[in-house]
């Protein structure tokens, strides 16, 4: 599971809140609820935020392992 609880760290930190996101660089309501619930955003979108905020991918998300199933299978996507 992708997370991005580090990103609104990140965004104190560089003074760009959620409303100048929005308002400043056209971020829609809808992107930002995705973001707050941890959920998929395309990586346009994150390379928009580390550009903005003048930081790493690292910087705004991190990884954790869930659990889930479907990704315990040895196939590959492409071989599905």
């Amino acid at each position: 599971m992708i997370n991005y609880d580090k990103l609104w760290g990140t965004m104190q930190e560089k003074g760009i809140t959620q409303y100048k996101l929005y308002k400043d660089y056209h971020f829609s309501k809808s992107l930002l609820h995705r973001l707050r619930h941890n959920l998929y955003v395309n990586l346009y979108t994150l390379d928009r935020l580390c550009y903005i905020l003048d930081c790493n991918i690292e910087d705004i998300i991190t990884h954790q392992k869930d659990g889930n199933e479907r990704y315990n299978n040895k196939e590959t996507e492409s071989d599905m």
